[in-house]
């Protein structure tokens, strides 16, 4: 034992003499040459190049480090031995992740690519304003070096969309809205945001299944085709129209589409809005994948209908097609340029001019309850591309909301029940917000709500059918006083004229 460890001790002097020798005939300098020699004799014969990807690039974070790690952690399972587990802020899912030096293997359009994530301790870093983390962290990839020029943009670029992707999944949507007066937040941004937490979907909607679907389909051939967009040279942008009574569910619908599309809202409050110019700078601070919105745009400014202000006289004078009327001007606005100064052109160019185009994959949502007050120009395609009357409840959407507010299926019902139910629904003319209140009232009875409801219907319905009624009878009372108004002013003109004739 005693002979071992003299060997070995032997040895390990030889070793550093040897090493010492090294070090006095090869300087540092050499010793890196020959090593970088060696990497790129060895590269040559290498079918794999490799490239490194680090967590921060300088003193900033590398977007694509970031991006690679979200998209590997849906290749990730969740039965794996060691995974990191984080939870970013706003947040609503656990994210896991690679665990240090760990591989995963990938494939792209058929090409095997595999990721490795490393981690290695920092070397102790001079003075800096900015600290860097004491672990270096970093992906490797390794691609053979034949699939190189075939897959690696464009798998680069997948990663990042898939990023988004997930990392618009993840993050909780926000509802915006513009600052009072025009004014900034702390942060420079004329937009004041808190979590959008409204659990409106489709499926909860009170609306035609058919139509619903049709809305849907449109959304969705809408956030799908950027190539579409690019290739007809249209701005990535679809307006939409919501108009129909009060209470018919368009706050709702909107609601609808961001969790559908899983966009942001922006509440647009044009009353808040001095003039053109500070209504551009709210549009160029909303992002992409996202829902600017107008709501009772008829209530909000003054954008009437010019030929109906032509026909009346007033402002007749500028013309038809002066879109700076005065009578276009917000309810605000006076001589002196207080107030509210936007002007119909300024809202027509913020929905579908230059300034529209600068984002991409944005909605614009326009609500109102009376359609014919709005002017022409607003309801034209390319600024409102989809028009969606919003209805008084139909059968097929009191069925919804029967199941949504006292879990009842159409089976669950009498058929006699149903019948009248479908019998009196139409004619009674009731907003899906006035029936949502007669089965709140009486969610714990089911058999209670819908016996009052379809009293109250009835009710409605025979109201419905005595105005009717009587404006019928009007109608008609007009029309026989008619012909009679007629011939007694024939009657009179013919003895005038006898009266005349006798007189000569």
């Amino acid at each position: 034992m005693k002979e071992y460890w003299t060997s070995l001790a032997s040895l390990l002097g030889v070793f550093a003499f040897c090493q010492t020798i090294i070090q006095s005939l090869f300087p540092p300098h050499l010793r890196f040459a020959s090593l970088k020699f060696f990497y790129h004799f060895f590269h040559c014969f290498s079918s794999y190049c490799y490239f490194d990807i680090t967590e921060i690039d300088g003193v900033n974070t590398n977007e694509l480090y970031n991006a690679v790690q979200l998209y590997l952690s849906s290749h990730i399972s969740v039965t794996g031995t060691r995974l990191s587990l984080t939870r970013a802020l706003n947040s609503t899912a656990f994210t896991f992740g690679l665990a240090n030096n760990d591989t995963i293997t990938d494939t792209f359009n058929g090409v095997n690519v595999l990721w490795e994530h490393i981690v290695t301790q920092r070397q102790s870093q001079t003075f800096s304003w900015r600290p860097l983390p004491d672990e270096k962290r970093g992906f490797t990839l390794r691609i053979k070096k034949k699939d190189k020029t075939l897959i690696l943009k464009s798998y680069l670029d997948y990663i990042m969309d898939k990023a988004n992707e997930i990392r618009r999944k993840n993050q909780d949507r926000l509802l915006y809205t513009n600052s009072r007066g025009g004014s900034l937040d702390s942060r420079g941004h004329p937009w004041e945001s808190v979590p959008f937490k409204h659990p409106s979907t489709f499926d909860t909607l009170a609306m035609d299944p058919s139509k619903k679907n049709e809305i849907m389909d449109d959304l969705q051939d809408f956030s799908n085709g950027q190539c579409f967009y690019q290739k007809t040279g249209r701005a990535w942008k679809r307006g939409y129209l919501l108009y129909g009574p009060p209470g018919t569910g368009k706050s709702s619908m909107i609601a609808a589409m961001a969790n559908y599309l899983g966009y942001d809202i922006y509440d647009l409050e044009l009353t808040e809005v001095n003039n053109n110019s500070e209504l551009r700078k709210l549009l160029m601070k909303t992002s992409s994948k996202s829902i600017i919105v107008i709501e009772d745009i008829d209530c909000s400014i003054n954008l009437t209908n010019r030929k109906k202000n032509k026909i009346s006289g007033v402002g007749s004078s500028r013309g038809y097609y002066d879109l700076s009327a005065p009578e276009l001007r917000g309810v605000g606005g006076n001589e002196e340029g207080g107030g509210n100064s936007i002007t119909l052109s300024g809202l027509l160019n913020f929905s579908d001019g230059l300034w529209s185009c600068c984002g991409s994959e944005r909605i614009f949502v326009f609500t109102t309850n009376h359609i014919e007050k709005l002017d022409p120009a607003l309801l034209r395609s390319g600024r409102m591309d989809m028009h969606i009357f919003m209805s008084y409840c139909s059968f097929s959407a009191l069925k919804i909301l029967l199941k949504n507010y006292l879990g009842c299926e159409g089976s669950d019902l009498d058929e006699s029940v149903l019948k009248e139910l479908e019998d009196v629904v139409d004619v009674a003319r009731m907003s899906p917000a006035d029936i949502s209140e007669v089965l709140i009232k009486n969610r714990r009875k089911k058999e209670k709500a819908v016996i009052e409801l379809l009293e109250i219907l009835k009710v409605r319905a025979q109201r419905n059918e005595n105005i009717e009624g009587d404006e019928e009878q009007e109608k008609r009372a007009l029309d026989s006083d008619s012909p009679r108004q007629e011939s007694q002013i024939e009657d009179t003109c013919k003895e005038g004229e006898v009266e005349e004739e006798k007189i000569e």
